[in-house]
């Protein structure tokens, strides 16, 4: 071996172990190679996006292998990003949560008539399809006893009720006196109950919306309206025209 070939071997071997030294720094140490950060990322979004999916046609009940299976990892790969399945539907419930909020907030922010904004935010809402991602405490239904209860508080003003102004709708966990509720879930649902009543209130007291419906009303609508048919052409028309049937079901009849 010449001199050359020597510096060149030599060179090719301390890179080679600069790489070693490198990758097992940053895998034992600090954190993992950027190239395992990248495959990290890529997984999580495709657990999430199969999570939304699975969820989204066979309900919160469904088994995490489904999602796994969606998501073309293995099972394990789904339970080292999400320990538990609750962990994971609370994590597609508070990010629906939040998107259907911002969607009303749009909605009441963008048009200045109540029927148009609350009809806007309804389409735009099945439309996403995060209506059949629902969580389920912000679709509770509670007794005839608990709706009249409610409206006997009807003489405060829309202001001071907010998220309570709707009759036959719980949060979940969302009792004044508890110390044990959970913030995240409780001000994400309590957020979506808030800004959709601003709506209700709007387009009721414009009388353009029937007295008697409540906000569970309107959120029992985006979660009916998304149905999950395997065309998506099928799929846009029909929820399109149920929901064309819905609203007019919801508007007030002297309109």
């Amino acid at each position: 071996m010449n001199i050359s070939d020597f510096h060149g071997s030599a060179t090719a071997l301390s890179v080679e172990s600069s790489g070693r030294a490198l990758t097992s720094a940053t895998t034992h140490g600090v954190g993992r190679s950027t190239p395992l950060r990248v495959d990290a990322q890529r997984n999580l979004e495709h657990v999430l996006r199969a999570a939304r999916e699975v969820f989204g046609e066979l309900g919160y009940g469904a088994p995490m292998e489904d999602v796994a299976r969606r998501a073309r990892v293995g099972v394990g790969t789904v339970y080292r990003r999400f320990p538990s399945k609750d962990v994971l539907v609370r994590r597609i419930a508070e990010e629906e949560t939040a998107r259907l909020t911002e969607q009303a907030r749009t909605a009441l922010g963008q048009e200045e008539e109540p029927w148009q904004a609350l009809s806007r935010f309804l389409r735009t809402s099945v439309a996403s399809g995060a209506g059949r991602l629902l969580p389920p405490q912000v679709l509770r239904v509670g007794s005839a006893a608990e709706e009249a209860a409610e409206e006997a508080e009807g003489a405060r003003v829309p202001h001071q009720r907010q998220a309570a102004e709707a009759p036959g709708l719980r949060v979940v966990g969302a009792t004044r006196n508890s110390a044990e509720d959970e913030p995240s879930d409780d001000a994400g649902a309590g957020a979506l109950l808030e800004v959709v009543g601003r709506l209700v209130h709007r387009a009721r007291e414009a009388g353009e919306l029937r007295a008697d419906v409540t906000v569970a009303d309107v959120l029992l609508v985006i979660a009916t309206a998304a149905p999950a048919l395997p065309d998506p052409a099928q799929q846009a028309a029909a929820s399109t025209r149920l929901l064309d049937i819905l609203l007019e079901g919801l508007r007030s009849r002297t309109v």
